[in-house]
């Protein structure tokens, strides 16, 4: 399983990416245990901002997933067109060298960018600094997910929130 986050992590801090770290590594990084084999990120879609994700992943050797044209990902009309069409929640990159996870980038924000990114903690993914999504927002996108894992994460996080509390 491909497990190099830092690296892809470091590549992002190097473009400026704004990003916001959402999932399991998220939840990895502020102690919760959990296993992931992907990088979830919220990207500020701002056409420019999100071109300069997308550039970034691909100068790191990334390619999408699917037969898309990824620079395309900084126009909303052609987002919402892969949302409505081709049920395409998120773009989602791999590596071919099969060192880096997947990356998925969400092709609408489930939260308010600019709110994700103010609540969200620097924290460092093994000497990668990044931004993680806040414990209260990571319960928020999960329950907005619902899947039956996503629904158990949010048990997860709610315990670990009362024990750090306690």
């Amino acid at each position: 399983m491909p497990t190099d986050f830092r690296d892809l992590l470091r590549q992002l801090n190097e473009a400026q990416v704004r990003y916001v770290v959402v999932g399991g590594l998220a939840m990895l990084l502020h102690g919760v245990d959990r296993l992931t084999a992907d990088l979830d990120l919220v990207v500020d879609l701002v056409p420019a901002e999100a071109e300069r994700a997308v550039r970034a992943l691909l100068a790191a050797g990334m390619k999408p997933m699917v037969p898309v044209d990824p620079l395309r990902f900084a126009d909303a009309a052609t987002r919402a067109h892969w949302r409505e069409q081709q049920g395409m929640v998120v773009l989602s990159f791999w590596d071919p060298g099969h060192r880096r996870p997947t990356v998925d980038v969400f092709t609408d924000n489930p939260l308010p960018f600019d709110l994700l990114w103010s609540t969200s903690e620097v924290l460092d993914a093994g000497g990668a600094p990044c931004r993680v999504a806040s414990i209260a927002h990571l319960i928020a996108l999960k329950r907005l997910a619902g899947r039956p894992r996503d629904l158990e994460d949010v048990r997860r996080l709610e315990q670990f929130l009362k024990d750090r509390d306690a």
